[in-house]
């Protein structure tokens, strides 16, 4: 379908975003979590790569 890429993507992008906010309020909290911020940054990864492949 033409727009459900376009649409996984900009959800991917929000849980990325959304997801470095939960991170960061964690941190600032409990303070630092590296699995947490390890997960993150796999989360980012995958967001890119679907940006770069995304037709």
């Amino acid at each position: 379908m033409p727009g459900s890429t376009n649409g996984s993507t900009k959800a991917m992008g929000a849980m990325t975003a959304g997801g470095l906010v939960v991170v960061t309020a964690y941190t600032v909290a409990l303070g630092s979590n590296g699995w947490l911020w390890f997960g993150w940054v796999v989360l980012g990864l995958l967001t890119l790569a679907l940006v770069l492949t995304r037709p």
